[in-house]
């Protein structure tokens, strides 16, 4: 038999392990792998393709289809550059708190569920529980498309999924949707003096930036006054940039970063389409016209989609039902639920803590949230039994 944990145990330990995104996850995951193979309870991983990083599925109850997905990413954000009182990695209470990095984003989840296990060993279900463990959220929910995928492909296949990103056990029914662009142009080098000879790179970012920036203005002037989110239209944001040699030389190199913060309804692959139909045609043409050297490269680096509001959906139903909130909430930020959703999952994000500790330096979960979510997981055990 594995160790018993409290959740506030269980999350001591996911703390003391660093995962932030550009580091390895498996030493946490073969933790939660052993842990529930102590508990007789087996579990899929799902490698990225460097072997570095892992998902982890596992399922309890009978090999039936429906059940509930109990779903969080494993990664964490950075700590340079923060100002932290203590060692980010080793979890202390004060005040009725748990600090640590990913306390309340979201190994908070994470670990009331593990510590649940027993519990959903011994609860009599009707259909299964799935604890599904990601990674690489925070930096583009890389790890949820093949974790669904595997899912979807193994089966049984569930029900609904629960994410449990920080809601403070709010039930949250919808969240916008992200792409990340980097756009990379080359243009032609020449003294400034002879600025009709070349052709600068920054120039035509300007140029794309100013267009950006546009179809924001654009959006924000047609947004729907009933629209939940704010802001309630969809976003075109460039947050980095970096090129150019001298002041006096047209700059050869300019890339910069963009991220599109979409309407769940929306796509991204509308807003690319425009974005690269404007370079092809209004951009593009007059700087190779001066050197056919010249380009303009748009990679795509992450896409989210957006958790659309189900109408009857079988999630919010049951967690409705289970916390007694019936409010419309809705956050700007994306999660991992669009992509389960994408999947053809019924989903509701709905998790303990609060979003603003998310990401801050001493970043910490309330203790009364863990004993919450705990409640929470009872109760939803006692109906699926």
């Amino acid at each position: 038999m594995s160790t018993q944990y409290s959740p506030r145990e269980m999350l001591e330990k996911l703390i003391s392990f660093n995962t932030v995104s550009d580091r390895s996850n498996l030493d946490l995951i073969h933790f939660v792998e052993h842990y529930l193979a102590g508990w007789g309870v087996s579990s899929v991983l799902v490698p990225d393709e460097t072997g570095e990083k892992a998902s982890l599925h596992a399922r309890i109850g009978p090999e039936v289809d429906g059940g509930t997905v109990l779903s969080a990413h494993t990664d964490v954000v950075p700590v340079e550059g923060q100002n932290w009182t203590r060692d980010p990695f080793t979890a202390w209470e004060a005040d009725g708190r748990l600090y640590g990095r990913g306390s309340a984003d979201m190994k908070g989840f994470a670990a009331t569920v593990l510590a649940k296990v027993p519990d959903i060993l011994t609860a009599d279900l009707r259909k299964p529980v799935h604890i599904a463990l990601s990674y690489d959220e925070e930096v583009g929910c890389f790890g949820a498309g093949p974790l669904a995928q595997d899912i979807l492909a193994k089966g049984p296949r569930p029900d609904l999924v629960i994410v449990g990103e920080p809601t403070n056990m709010r039930v949250v029914t919808g969240h916008k949707g992200i792409a990340v662009l980097r756009t990379t142009i080359r243009g032609h080098a020449v003294h400034s003096s002879q600025l009709h000879r070349g052709v600068s790179a920054i120039s035509a970012a300007a140029k794309l930036i100013t267009w950006l920036d546009g179809k924001t203005a654009e959006n924000r002037a047609k947004a729907d006054p009933d629209c939940p989110f704010e802001p309630p239209y969809t976003t075109l944001h460039s947050g980095t940039i970096t090129g150019g040699q001298a002041h006096n030389i047209t700059a050869q190199h300019c890339e910069f970063a963009t991220d599109i913060r979409l309407l769940p309804e929306e796509n991204a692959e509308s807003w690319i389409n425009a974005y690269r139909s404007f370079i092809e045609t209004d951009v593009l043409p007059d700087m190779v016209a001066v050197s056919k050297d010249c380009r303009i490269d748009v990679a795509e680096l992450a896409y989210v989609p957006g958790l659309q509001e189900e109408t009857d959906g079988e999630a919010e139903m049951l967690v409705r039902r289970l916390t007694g909130d019936n409010a419309r909430n809705v956050v700007v930020y994306a999660t991992e639920g669009g992509i389960f959703q994408h999947h053809g999952l019924s989903t509701v994000v709905c998790g303990p803590g609060s979003i603003d500790q998310a990401h801050q330096a001493d970043e910490f979960i309330e203790l009364a949230e863990l004993d919450r979510c705990s409640g929470f997981l009872d109760d939803l055990l006692q109906g699926m039994s």
